[in-house]
């Protein structure tokens, strides 16, 4: 994780990099989602200020938990009344080195998955369902223009 820690006056203060990109997942149990995303795909707490929203962080992108109905905020009810629900095909994408030694260690954790991995073009992929039921596709490059660290691409 990017953060600096600064000592002054015998207290201790940690700053974060600040994220580039924002995502807000709607979960039914934020703390299982704190315990997946933390537990398994290497995500950091920056914040769990009440049970039903949380705030993580992974590189450039922060992840924002909420459960529905869980108060004010993203996880309110729509003016129809409707609450939000987690689940879905809209999803973030995480790189990792190797998709099969992924795959077998968040298997063996109990997780699910909604496909077997595939390969496209650009990679092999796989979507895991955090506890809620939203995706997350993990997406192993097999050309580097298919790799985060190649940059985006500009004519």
């Amino acid at each position: 994780m990017n953060c600096e820690t600064l000592t002054y006056r015998c207290e201790t203060y940690t700053f974060y990099r600040m994220a580039t990109v924002s995502v807000r997942y709607i979960v039914d149990d934020v703390d299982a989602a704190i315990a997946f995303y933390c537990g398994q795909l290497g995500f950091h707490e920056v914040m769990h200020p009440a049970p039903a929203f949380a705030m993580l962080v992974s590189g450039d992108l922060r992840l924002v938990l909420t459960a529905p109905g869980g108060g004010p905020g993203g996880g309110q009810a729509m003016p129809d009344g409707t609450l939000p629900q987690p689940g879905g095909w809209n999803r973030f994408q995480l790189e990792v080195d190797d998709l099969e030694d992924t795959v077998a260690r968040l298997r063996a954790a109990g997780a699910r998955f909604r496909n077997d991995i595939v390969t496209g073009v650009g990679g092999k992929q796989i979507l895991v369902e955090d506890p809620a039921g939203n995706p997350v596709e993990l997406f192993q490059p097999m050309l580097d223009e298919a790799r985060l660290s190649a940059g985006p691409s500009r004519p």
